[in-house]
């Protein structure tokens, strides 16, 4: 199933994805380093094995090694992709594994405090770390190494502010009346064209509706 599949089916009614985030690319150097090491040191090997001796098929054969360090390669890739950092309008989302998928929630409602460091490497290349204080038995929240950890930051705070003031539940609840009305008038007109209601009660609870919008 596709990340983007999975992390819709997690989310609540009228929950929405504010944004989507994934530890700094720093961090992918820092898993993949070895492996691109140990291929380029295999390449070159058997390379110089070729030129300093007769070609021979049997030389070439060790290109083939080259597969194991891509193959670990390509799995920490994944691994990395599959890391996200989500901020909704109601909550932050961490989901880790590729099969296994671990899911942790922290509500923005239980948001006590936000702590972000960032290192001076950290602010040249726009990393950093986030840690969430919350008021539920996890008590903190810590995601490292994080891309724009500022934007993260603000995303979240600006959420848990409309959240505690009601402000994402409002709009919903406003938008209902008015998405219900065309549909009345519909009824309605359906009512009056089966001879159900007169022309004049038609027109007078029509304009009753409309006075809603």
């Amino acid at each position: 199933m596709p990340l983007e599949t999975y992390l819709k089916q997690l989310l609540g009614e009228n929950e929405k994805i504010l944004l989507v985030t994934h530890q700094h690319w720093f961090r992918l150097i820092q898993e993949i380093f070895l492996e691109i090491v140990l291929a380029l040191v295999i390449i070159l090997v058997f390379t110089g094995i070729q030129l300093a001796v007769l070609p021979n098929p049997l030389f070439a054969l060790g290109y083939f090694l080259v597969i194991i360090p891509l193959v670990s390669l390509t799995r920490d890739v994944i691994i990395w992709y599959n890391h996200q950092y989500i901020v909704t309008n109601r909550r932050v989302i961490q989901i880790f594994g590729v099969i296994n998928k671990n899911v942790t929630d922290s509500s923005l409602e239980k948001v006590n405090d936000v702590k972000m460091v960032q290192s001076f490497f950290g602010r040249i290349f726009n990393y950093g770390d986030v840690e969430i204080l919350t008021a539920s038995e996890l008590g903190v929240n810590r995601f490292t190494k994080i891309g724009d950890p500022i934007r993260f930051k603000t995303v979240m705070l600006n959420a848990k502010g409309k959240l505690d003031s009601g402000e994402n539940l409002r709009p919903a609840a406003a938008a209902a009346p008015r998405e219900d009305i065309p549909a009345l008038i519909e009824r309605l007109g359906t009512m009056r064209d089966k001879g159900w209601v007169t022309e004049e009660e038609f027109q007078a609870k029509k304009a009753d509706l409309l006075r809603r919008l």
